[in-house]
């Protein structure tokens, strides 16, 4: 696992499964999320946000999770040695989003997207995932079944228990 990409909807584990990964090989970990959010939830200007994407996946070595903006996902699935989607169905990031929404609310979520301070508005989130799925999942899938033919290695994750199992695998459980 040379360069890994996550990608897939919001509130699905990526960066979560991310930091396992990367653990396990001592890959540098990058959470697009802290590329594209500044505190508050206000949107990196366009051009920072490039640069540092660029900066990014040129690198060796890398796990990146998330999914930024649209247009650079192809240039980092390019660059990836391996692609992981996680594409659960709708109703379960919206579960696991919710989840992690009320643990932030309580003080007990250990790693906020992005780093952020802020909790994201809850609607605005649900939205997000929303139109994701709607406008951009059928996008990402067809760059991922593009890639696989390629003879690019892509993993797909369809549920908590194939994450988990992922996750385990990756650990040596």
């Amino acid at each position: 696992m040379t360069r890994t990409a996550i990608v897939g909807n919001g509130g699905g584990g990526k960066s979560t499964l991310a930091r396992e990964i990367a653990s396990a090989f001592g890959t540098p970990h990058t959470e697009i999320d802290k590329l594209l959010w500044q505190e508050g939830w206000v949107e990196t200007p366009p051009e920072v946000y490039e640069r540092q994407h660029a900066t990014v996946i040129a690198e060796n070595r890398w796990v990146i999770d998330g999914l930024g903006r649209l247009d650079l996902i192809p240039q980092r699935l390019g660059r990836a040695t391996e692609i992981i989607l996680i594409d659960m169905p709708l109703w379960m990031h919206f579960w696991l989003a919710a989840e992690r929404q009320i643990s932030w609310v309580r003080g007990a979520l250990e790693h906020t997207p992005g780093g952020l301070s802020a909790m994201p508005p809850t609607e605005a989130l649900f939205q997000a995932i929303w139109e994701v799925e709607r406008s951009w999942m059928p996008k990402i899938r067809a760059l991922c079944s593009e890639a696989e033919e390629r003879g690019k290695a892509v993993t797909r994750l369809a549920s908590v228990e194939e994450i988990n199992a992922f996750a385990a695998k990756i650990r040596g459980d």
